[in-house]
């Protein structure tokens, strides 16, 4: 049976355009954790059917749990050939994996090449991917020129990354990928964050795609994006690069707050529950009221005072402390938040 035999992930993706599909087999709990990106997941045992293989091969014997394990196995693969595979071409060629390139990928790659189709088998699986991406993700930030954009919160540095991305420029969007807006505010509601395992796949996956001859334009974010952790030599590599200060006035930071987290306006509950994590800095007194203001509808007194109180000391206390060419920052103005400003902006900054 062919196998894929990776010695780097660089030469794994640098391959991966020779395949039709990646086929995950693992279980929807495994999948859902971490895969390759762009995989899709078509499991030989789901997750209760996992677990039942394993109970048997732990508490019964080896050979009772193969002979269970292999008609779920088939059962299985035979539905997704019906339900999925059935339409594909003569020359379909599948990239198959689990999680160590064993027994689940090898039956599907068995049967998918018996019936003709190209099927490969991803040697070492998951795990080998896995320890390739880490061992990435450590080595390659060097090789990167970022550009870090800089600002008080409010200022619009996600807005404008998100019109530099639609310029043509290289954009890093770390709070995208994490699902996160980098604060104690900074849920997206209805949009759980990935594992920490998933959120590292798609930062690689992101970097690979980058051409280390232009500038990479990237958020100055915390070490932390809400509960996930910017893998370290990345963010080294982002607080020793050239910064771009964004600068907004407070009435347009103030009007963009109000739009970006108007689900907070809707549910003044859900918003003093996050407020509360802020006691230890500011006190009850404080908090309270914040709530307050929050529960009678005063939105734009009470972001007034997160700005001066927590946001804007925060901001100025960490800046120059994180990154190292913060003080050297070239000022770039942005004259309001309509989109045309926001354009102009990029256009400038890409023009260098």
């Amino acid at each position: 049976m062919p196998y894929l035999a990776v010695n780097t992930v660089t030469d794994f993706f640098a391959r991966i355009d020779r395949y039709d599909a990646i086929i995950d087999v693992r279980s929807p709990a495994e999948y859902a954790e971490d895969h390759i990106p762009g995989a899709i997941n078509c499991p030989v045992l789901n997750d209760e059917e996992r677990a039942r293989v394993g109970t048997l091969y732990k508490q019964t014997n080896p050979f009772e749990a193969k002979k269970v394990g292999a008609a779920l196995v088939a059962k299985n693969i035979a539905s997704h050939i019906e339900q999925r595979f059935i339409d594909m071409p003569r020359q379909w060629k599948p990239l198959i994996y689990c999680w160590r390139g064993g027994n689940r990928s090898g039956a599907m790659a068995h049967i998918l090449s018996r019936i003709g189709w190209h099927a490969e088998q991803l040697e070492g699986g998951y795990k080998k991917y896995r320890r390739q991406v880490i061992d990435a993700l450590d080595e390659t930030p060097a090789h990167y020129t970022f550009n870090v954009i800089c600002g008080t919160t409010g200022s619009g540095k996600s807005r404008l990354l998100q019109v530099l991305a639609g310029e043509g420029a290289q954009v890093l969007d770390l709070e995208q990928l994490a699902a996160h807006r980098g604060s104690v505010l900074g849920n997206i509601p209805a949009e759980p964050q990935p594992s920490q395992k998933c959120f590292e796949s798609h930062l690689w996956d992101t970097l690979r795609r980058f051409d280390p001859a232009r500038t990479v334009f990237v958020e100055s974010e915390s070490k932390k994006v809400g509960m996930l952790r910017v893998p370290e030599a990345l963010m080294e590599r982002i607080r020793a690069s050239q910064c771009t200060a964004v600068n907004l006035s407070r009435p347009n930071r103030m009007r963009l707050l109000m739009e970006d987290y108007v689900h907070f306006v809707r549910d003044p509950l859900w918003l003093n529950e996050r407020l509360s994590r802020l006691t230890l800095l500011h006190g009850n007194d404080r908090i309270a009221h914040w709530h307050e203001l929050a529960l009678s509808g005063q939105m734009e007194t009470l972001i007034d005072e997160l700005l001066a109180d927590h946001y804007d000391p925060l901001y100025e206390r960490s800046i120059h402390r994180n990154f190292l060419c913060a003080q050297d920052a070239r000022t770039l103005e942005l004259s309001g938040i309509a989109e045309a400003d926001f354009r102009a902006a990029a256009q400038k900054l890409m023009a260098g």
